[in-house]
């Protein structure tokens, strides 16, 4: 039995869309996501909730009430709530570039006004007790290093706007740093950025383990690396010590958690860029203590547990589906987010 109750334990619905669709694997139904984070069970716990992705086939950004009633009865009728919701900010999805012209930027704000309409209407059907509104700069590296002075300057500017959307709702934004994303490919880019903002009540970080072990190696940013290129990864105390120095800048700034797994590698699938590779939490090519690193996150720099993250969530994307569509998976995943609360949580 779990020894803590707190933070509760989510999993994330993108995996069954990120890096799918016609040029890849089919998207998996929302429905079986949703059935599979439920049937999972170790030692009689269970995930509490699942974060969203406000993209269609799963949850559409244009959902009506009814489809928003229809959501929260499917949540319901399997004992979960609703947690952090990403907004569909990308070109793609609806959205357009944080450094794009006025139009490009407009369709990103857009989006995060209607993620956070979508977030307050689940929190009064009841369905949504935490969680944030996840967004990134919707920009590649290439067009950001063009002028990555004024481009983060004008990524700055949209997330400000965007941040004054979400406090006119009640929520906040939590921005997730990733390799493949302009102005948010390193630790430190990414602090500048949330600076830059100047709104840290309301525009945080998301973290994900995996993504930022990233930083660590200095993908995409090599003036920012903490490990040596030739790093020797059975040393794992000097790998501990590059990421708590990396979760130390940014832990101040992190509103929402992901528990994740690396193996050290990139990978893009679909057409989504190359970024920090998920892989299995039972990987053998792990690089993450999970337990250890999540520690990270989840205590200060004097070891205290923060008790910052009302829930923390499960995120590995680009899976093949035979891997996802089997049970076993998701109850290891759960057996490990387990492992992490009774470490980092609380009663």
């Amino acid at each position: 039995m779990s020894k803590n109750k707190f933070p509760a334990l989510h999993n994330a619905m993108w995996p069954g869309l990120v890096g799918k669709g016609a040029d890849s694997e089919p998207p998996i139904a929302l429905d079986t996501m949703l059935d599979m984070t439920a049937a999972a069970e170790v030692d009689g716990v269970r995930f509490d909730g699942a974060d969203l992705f406000l993209c269609s086939p799963h949850t559409d950004i244009d959902s009506s009430d009814d489809d928003l009633k229809s959501l929260a009865d499917k949540l319901s009728s399997r004992n979960l709530v609703a947690g952090s919701l990403v907004a569909p900010v990308w070109p793609p999805t609806g959205g357009g570039s944080a450094i794009g012209n006025e139009e490009e930027r407009g369709r990103f704000l857009t989006q995060v006004r209607k993620s956070c309409e979508i977030a307050r209407k689940l929190h009064g059907l009841g369905v949504r007790p935490c969680g944030v509104i996840r967004i990134d700069s919707a920009t590649g590296i290439e067009d950001w290093a063009k002028d990555p002075a004024a481009n983060t300057r004008k990524i700055a500017a949209t997330f400000r706007e965007a941040g004054q959307i979400a406090e006119s709702f009640g929520e906040r934004l939590a921005a997730e740093g990733e390799i493949c994303w302009g102005g948010m490919q390193s630790w430190r880019r990414n602090v500048e950025l949330l600076e830059m903002v100047g709104m840290p009540k309301t525009v945080g970080f998301q973290a994900d383990m995996a993504h930022t072990m990233l930083f660590t190696m200095g993908y995409n940013a090599p003036d920012d690396r903490l490990l040596p290129e030739d790093f020797d990864w059975s040393n794992g105390e000097e790998l501990a010590a590059a990421y708590k120095k990396m979760a130390n800048a940014l832990r101040p700034w992190t509103f929402d958690f992901h528990v994740a797994q690396n193996d050290g590698t990139v990978k893009g699938q679909g057409s989504h860029d190359k970024t920090g590779r998920h892989c299995q939490v039972t990987d053998p090519n792990g690089r993450l203590d999970v337990v250890r690193d999540a520690g990270a996150w989840m205590r200060d720099e004097m070891g205290e547990k923060t008790k910052a993250f009302a829930h923390i969530c499960w995120d590995g994307c680009m899976f093949p589906n035979d891997v996802m569509t089997k049970q076993q998976t998701w109850n290891d995943i759960l057996r490990a987010m387990i492992a992490v609360r009774d470490a980092h949580g609380w009663e």
